[in-house]
């Protein structure tokens, strides 16, 4: 489903990324693991049409999207959930969710069959329907923004860093959502992680990133247990 082959990305002359090439096949969860500064969100953001590539080639469904608008590409079903979260504090629960549909032009019936979807997935949110999303503790504010992000019909959901800054207990519960949802609703999933057991716990395939490139890859069990990958990121 989407193709990302030799691309290199520039902030000013800084090269961020150096001929990088990854791919999610449908029905996968694949994962990017890497420290701090590796590159992982850069990657994501480039691929999300918000930072410019340079060289190098991206297609979406067998459609090239690299010169795409950030825009484009979020309507042709490539959806990201930031690192960050960034909800709209200001306004409810319900109408972050309803934001998320916004360019979907969804009946009332429709909307109402989304929401309760997205409520049978966080029941959580349901209690907090009527609450701003500023006032919600961390790791309700991520379960927002993955619901708002599912409320775009993503046909590929990418996580940018999702598990940053939350409780193990929240991070747990978050990864097994993200199991349901790829079994469940059939959605692939592209997950760029620090937390790095996590993301080769429920991922088919691996991509580990280090200043900018990609210097592993493979089949997540195998990786998880290399020696180097197991003492540069799972702390073995």
């Amino acid at each position: 489903m989407l193709k990302v082959k030799n691309i290199d990305t520039f902030y000013g002359n800084v090269q961020a990324l150096n001929q990088v090439s990854i791919e999610v096949g449908e029905g996968e969860i694949v994962a990017v693991i890497g420290s701090n500064g590796a590159g992982k969100s850069t990657l994501m953001n480039s691929i999300a049409g918000l930072v410019p590539v340079k060289h190098g080639t991206i297609e979406f469904m067998g459609k090239d999207i690299t010169k795409a608008k950030d825009y484009q590409i979020s309507r042709s079903g490539l959806i990201q959930i930031p690192e960050g979260r960034e909800i709209f504090p200001n306004m409810t629960v319900l109408e972050n969710l309803e934001m998320g549909a916004y360019s979907h032009k969804l009946s009332r019936a429709q909307m109402k069959e989304k929401l309760e979807t997205m409520y049978g997935l966080f029941p959580r949110l349901q209690e907090r329907s009527g609450q701003k999303a500023g006032s919600l503790s961390g790791g309700e504010q991520q379960m927002l923004a993955i619901a708002r992000g599912l409320m775009a019909d993503p046909k590929l959901l990418m996580c940018d860093e999702p598990s940053l800054g939350l409780a193990p207990v929240i991070v747990d519960g978050m990864f097994d959502i993200f199991v349901r949802v790829n079994k469940e609703m059939k959605i692939p999933l592209l997950i760029v992680e620090q937390n790095a057991f996590m993301a080769l716990n429920i991922s088919q395939r691996c991509y580990v990133m280090e200043n900018g490139s990609i210097i592993a890859t493979g089949e997540s069990s195998v990786l998880a247990k290399e020696d180097t990958i197991k003492k540069a990121y799972l702390g073995g």
